[in-house]
C-alpha cells in the first residue's frame, strides 16, 4: 500500500471524481457524509470491501465531536453496573484491537485508581466489577493487551498518587484502559482510507440529497466551500453519519423517516502535569455519571459533564458553571484544590445521544444498545449512537445494512487493516535513539513524534532533512517542532490555521493563550505552503485570534445562552469561508440566512 498524503491536490482530484459522477463517469458505490469518526471508519471499511467509495465533511476532519471527547478508549467500567456485558466485552475487544495490531501508535495503555470508601463492602463489590470486566476482556481469543487490576492499600495508593487527599479514601483498587488524541485517529483513518483508493473531501458541504420521483436516493448536491462551486455527485449507497446533525442530514431527503438524536454537551479542561502530583488516572462517581481525571502528555483533562444542549450545533461552549462544576468534584479528592488560575484550556464536545425507536416508515437494524442502523428511504443508510472505541463495528454495521446481501460476499476485513503508521512501528522504536541523536531530539521528543505519526515518522524528516530548521521546537510553543505544522499542510490535509491549531496539534486547549503566542510562526510555515498571499496569511490569523477571543468571552458566562451569546459578539470578522458543519435546510442556498449562525465562524468552527 502507498501511503497517500492529504494534500490540496488531492482534495480537489477527489473532488473532480465526484464531479464525473455525472458527466459520464461511472457512479460511487458509497458516499459517506461526515468525517468524524464513524464516517471515517466506514469509508475505510467500504473502500477495504472493494467498493468505490467517497467521504465528505463540511468542516476540518473530526471537527465535530470527534475531536472533542474524553480522548479514551475503554469497554465502559459503568456499562457493567447496567448489566451490558455484551456491550462491555464488544467494547473491550476493540479496545485490545486498536492497542496492538490497527493502531498502537496512536492508542497508549493509561492506569487508574478507582478510590474505595469503605473497606469491606466497597472493595468487595468494586473488586468483583474490575475483576469482570478484566476477565471478559480475556475471553475474546487474543492475548491479554493490558495488566491484570490490582487492590492497592492506603500507603500504595498514595504512593501512586500523592495528591490524592488523605482522607478520600482507605484504599484503590487500580486498573487498565487506554488514550488516545482523538482527531488523529480520524485525520489517520481518511489517511488510510485514501491509500486504498478512497476519495476524501473536506469542507464540501451537503445542501440537498437526490431522489427519484419514487423517493429513493441516488446521490447528493454538493458545494465545495473552499471555491463555492456547486455540483451532484451520483451514489448507490448514500451513508448519514454526521452524528447530532443526523434529522438535519435525513430531512435533505425529502423524509419523514430516520433516527431520532438529541445532543448532549460534556466539556473537560485541562490543568498543568506539574500542578497535580500522580502517576496514574483517577476515576470518581458523581452524582450524574462518572468523573475522569487522566494523564495526558504535559497536562491533566479533567471531565466530564453531561447536560442537554439546545443552541446551534456549531459551536458547543463551556460555560463557567461547567467549569466551576469539574473543578468541585475533583476538589473532593485531591489534598490540593485546583482553581480555576490552574485552568489553561477547555473544550466542549455535543454526544449523539440516540433516541428510542425510530420515524414512522423507518426500516432498521438496532444492533447494540448504543448504536442503530436505519433506512428512511430506499439508498440512503443513517447510523448514530455509539462511542469512540467501537467506531469499527458501527461502520462494518453501517456498511452491511447498506450493501445488503452483498455483504455475504464481501465482509469487512478491517479487523485485520492496520492503520498508516503501525506498520514498521517497532523498527522505528527501536531506531529511535539513533534518530534522536541524529537530529538533536531528546527521549520526550521522540516518544512524543513516534506517539503521534509512529513508522510515518519518516516523511516527517524528510522535511527536517530538506529544511533543517524545521527540526527545531516553535519558539511559542515548544511541545512541537516546526516540521509538524509543516507535515499538517503537506500530508494531512490542513486547509486553514484553523486545522492546525485544533485538529493537528492542540494548542488551542493546551496552552493558556490557546497558542495565539505561536501564530506568527505558525503563519510563516503554512503560507507558503498553501499559497496564501499576505492578506490571506492576515485574514487566518486574524480569524484564529477571533476564535480564540470568542472561546475565551463564552467560559465566562454562567449557561449556555450566555455563552454562546458572548462567543457570538466576540466573533466579528467576516468568515474565510462559507462555512456551516450542519447541511443547511432544503430549500435554501449556501450563504441564505438559514446559516447565519455559523455564517460570522472563523474557519473550521
Amino acid at each position: 500500500m502507498r501511503t497517500a498524503a492529504l494534500t490540496p491536490r488531492l482534495r480537489e482530484d477527489a473532488l473532480a471524481t465526484l464531479r464525473a459522477t455525472t458527466e459520464g463517469g461511472p457512479e460511487l458505490d458509497v458516499l459517506v457524509i461526515g468525517g468524524g469518526v464513524t464516517g471515517a471508519g466506514i469509508a475505510l471499511d467500504a473502500v477495504t470491501r472493494g467498493l468505490s467509495t467517497a467521504v465528505i465533511d463540511a468542516q476540518d476532519w473530526a471537527s465535530g465531536t470527534s475531536s472533542r471527547s474524553s480522548k479514551l478508549v475503554h469497554g465502559g467500567l459503568r456499562y457493567l453496573q447496567m448489566l451490558d456485558f455484551h456491550l462491555v466485552r464488544e467494547a473491550l475487544t476493540e479496545r485490545d484491537l486498536l492497542i496492538q495490531d490497527i493502531a498502537p501508535h496512536l492508542v497508549k495503555p493509561v492506569s487508574f485508581l478507582y478510590p474505595l470508601e469503605n473497606r469491606v463492602w466497597e472493595r468487595a463489590y468494586v473488586g468483583a466489577g474490575v475483576a469482570l470486566y478484566d476477565t471478559l476482556a480475556s475471553v475474546n481469543g487474543r492475548h491479554r493487551a493490558m495488566p491484570i487490576h490490582r487492590h492497592l492499600t492506603r500507603k500504595g495508593m498514595e504512593r501512586l498518587f500523592p495528591d490524592l487527599r488523605h482522607d478520600a479514601a482507605i484504599g484503590a483498587v487500580r486498573y487498565w484502559d487506554a488514550s488516545v488524541d482523538d482527531a488523529r485517529l480520524v485525520s489517520t483513518l481518511i489517511r488510510t482510507a485514501v491509500s486504498y483508493g478512497a476519495h476524501a473531501a473536506s469542507r464540501t458541504q451537503v445542501v440537498g440529497l437526490t431522489t427519484t420521483s419514487g423517493g429513493a436516493v441516488t446521490g447528493a448536491e454538493l458545494v465545495d466551500l473552499e471555491s463555492g462551486g456547486t455540483f451532484t455527485v451520483r451514489a448507490r449507497h448514500v451513508i448519514n453519519a454526521t452524528g447530532v446533525w443526523t434529522e438535519q442530514t435525513e430531512a435533505l431527503a425529502g423524509t419523514e423517516g430516520g433516527l431520532r438524536v438529541l445532543a448532549s454537551k460534556g466539556i473537560h479542561i485541562v490543568v498543568p502535569r506539574d500542578r497535580i502530583a500522580g502517576n496514574t488516572g483517577l476515576i470518581l462517581q458523581t452524582e450524574k455519571s462518572v468523573l475522569f481525571i487522566i494523564p495526558w502528555s504535559r497536562y491533566w483533562v479533567i471531565g466530564t459533564t453531561d447536560t442537554p444542549w439546545e443552541q446551534e450545533l456549531t459551536h458547543p461552549v463551556a460555560t463557567s458553571t461547567d467549569i466551576d462544576y469539574v473543578i468541585e468534584h475533583a476538589n473532593t479528592v485531591l489534598s490540593r484544590p485546583i482553581t480555576r488560575e490552574d485552568v489553561i484550556g477547555t473544550w466542549a464536545g455535543l454526544r449523539p445521544l440516540l433516541q428510542p425507536g425510530t420515524k414512522e416508515g423507518t426500516s432498521s437494524a438496532k444492533v447494540s444498545r448504543e448504536h442503530t442502523v436505519a433506512s428512511p428511504t430506499p439508498g440512503l443508510t443513517v447510523i448514530a449512537g455509539g462511542k469512540l472505541t467501537t467506531y469499527r463495528v458501527m461502520a462494518k454495521d453501517a456498511v452491511d445494512f447498506a450493501i445488503g446481501s452483498r455483504a455475504t460476499t464481501l465482509p469487512s476485513i478491517t479487523h485485520k487493516v492496520p492503520l498508516v503508521g503501525a506498520e514498521g512501528l517497532q523498527v522505528l522504536q527501536r531506531q529511535s535513539r539513533e534518530i534522536g541523536n541524529r537530529y538533536g531530539w531528546d527521549r520526550g521528543r521522540m516518544d512524543h513524534l513516534l506517539h503521534r505519526y509512529g513508522s510515518l515518522l519518516g516523511e516527517l524528516l524528510e522535511l527536517v532533512d530538506a529544511e533543517p530548521a524545521l527540526g527545531r521546537p516553535l519558539e511559542h510553543a515548544p511541545a512541537y517542532i516546526g516540521a509538524e505544522v509543516a507535515y499538517a499542510v503537506s500530508h494531512e490535509g490542513a486547509l486553514h490555521l484553523d486545522d492546525v491549531m485544533m485538529h493537528r496539534t492542540r494548542l488551542n486547549y493546551e496552552q493558556a493563550d490557546k497558542g495565539v503566542g505561536a501564530l506568527d510562526e505558525i503563519a510563516d510555515i503554512v503560507a507558503p505552503r498553501l499559497g496564501w498571499d499576505d492578506a490571506t496569511r492576515e485574514r487566518e490569523i486574524a480569524a484564529y485570534r477571533a476564535r480564540a477571543e470568542a472561546e475565551h468571552a463564552a467560559a465566562q458566562q454562567p449557561d449556555d445562552a450566555a455563552a454562546q451569546a458572548a462567543r457570538d459578539a466576540a466573533e466579528d470578522l467576516a468568515p474565510l469561508v462559507p462555512l456551516d458543519s450542519a447541511p443547511v435546510r432544503p430549500g435554501h442556498k449556501p450563504g441564505s440566512p438559514a446559516e447565519t449562525p455559523a455564517a460570522n465562524a472563523p474557519a473550521g468552527t
